[in-house]
């Protein structure tokens, strides 16, 4: 039976290019790139390559690109590095209430070492009112961070705007833009942030690596230390088949941008619409336009989410329930709580995410049986019998 994969905001298959580029860095060309002689310094131009590529497809410099060992250690040396560099400046954080936790759960450390921590709160679109930003900056504020998509309902929000009102007060701007990179267009000097985070897994890359963007001029200190590796901002030894991987994944995915998203944001209304119309009580989360073109976060009353997958996965569809990172967990997701939903409405929250390999025949397939899955176990939870 062909399984459908709809769990790509997840984590995402590498995807052909990326694995051919990344091969000869794990077999043949598997010098370290710091060491002088001939394959260390093979090993060196090819990282030199992958950082202008990554840099070219947000726009940036090659100097400004740091690797990492993926997205929630990007995002914590974004975090903590510019806090602790600008630490004469003031003690001020500003996030907002959905972030991913790599963010919340460093704001929770701040908070721990006596740091001013503002959490927004965001609008039933999931979107942060630049005048709520404007009211909390004060002038020890030193970073906001607030994420350019989010992972679990898709909304894009308005970061430019959001930047502009930060740096009015002399604050710098940090945008997790981990499920946004190769699925929509990136350019941070237009975004005007300072800093901006990537994973390679969610765009056909590998696992294990990642990117942070730092503006030319702006501070940040290590959070790990040793080597004087990535300008002296992340030591190590720089995982060069990885950041090729990383490079390449996304090189390709903005070249063609253009058509993925047409494709895919079609086929997400479709999946939507269709839902909406065949399964009553049924409702998307977060912005109908601001969205992922791959994010379809749909609400269905009066039953489970959590049963609802498993029965989708015992019918050869992966979807999540949210975030990844939070699996398990019996908590109701805080992303859809901190948009007004009832803790009975968030746990009845599928996530569908589509890849760049999903075609209108899995949505089709889908469309067709999630119908009686539904409207199985909502009779079951009405019931308060076991699904068989």
């Amino acid at each position: 039976m062909k399984r459908i994969y709809l769990d790509n905001a997840a984590t995402t298959a590498v995807r052909a290019e990326a694995l051919e580029a990344m091969l000869p860095f794990l077999t043949e060309r598997y010098a370290n790139p710091s060491s002088p002689h001939s394959s260390g310094q093979t090993a060196r131009r090819a990282l030199d390559d992958a950082r202008e590529k990554t840099a070219a497809a947000i726009g940036a410099k090659p100097t400004e690109i740091v690797f990492t060992g993926g997205g929630s250690e990007a995002d914590s040396l974004a975090v903590f590095g510019i806090m602790d560099a600008y630490a004469d400046r003031g003690s001020g954080f500003i996030t907002s209430a959905i972030e991913h936790h790599a963010v919340l759960h460093a704001a929770d450390a701040l908070r721990r070492r006596g740091a001013q921590v503002t959490v927004l709160p965001v609008d039933a679109q999931g979107a942060v009112d630049p005048a709520t930003l404007r009211a909390a900056l004060t002038d020890s504020t030193v970073l906001v961070s607030i994420m350019h998509a989010n992972n679990e309902i898709g909304t894009i929000q308005r970061i430019r705007e959001l930047a502009d009102v930060a740096h009015e007060r002399g604050a710098l701007v940090h945008t997790d833009a981990i499920q946004s990179a190769g699925h929509v267009a990136l350019d941070a000097p237009a975004l005007g942030v300072d800093a901006l985070t990537m994973s390679a897994h969610k765009f056909e890359g590998p696992k294990g690596v990642g990117a942070l963007f730092v503006r030319r001029g702006v501070r940040i200190r290590s959070r790990v230390v040793g080597g004087s590796q990535e300008f002296g901002k992340r030591a190590g030894t720089e995982n060069v088949a990885g950041i090729v991987g990383l490079a390449a994944a996304l090189d390709r995915a903005m070249r063609e941008l253009g058509e993925y998203a047409t494709v895919t944001r079609a086929l997400r209304d479709r999946f939507i619409d269709a839902a909406v119309e065949r399964i009553h009580d049924t409702s998307l989360n977060g912005a109908r336009e601001d969205r992922l073109p791959n994010n379809a976060s749909l609400r269905f009353g009066g039953c489970d989410a959590s049963a609802i997958m498993m029965a989708l996965d015992l019918a050869g569809v992966e979807v999540s329930t949210g975030s990844a990172c939070t699996s398990g967990s019996l908590e109701p997701s805080h992303v859809l709580t901190a948009i007004g939903l009832a803790p009975e409405a968030a746990r009845g929250t599928v996530r569908f995410s589509l890849g760049r390999t999903t075609a209108r025949a899995d949505i089709d397939a889908v469309t067709d049986i999630l119908p009686e899955i539904v409207e199985k176990m909502r009779r079951v939870s009405a019931s308060g019998t076991v699904a068989r």
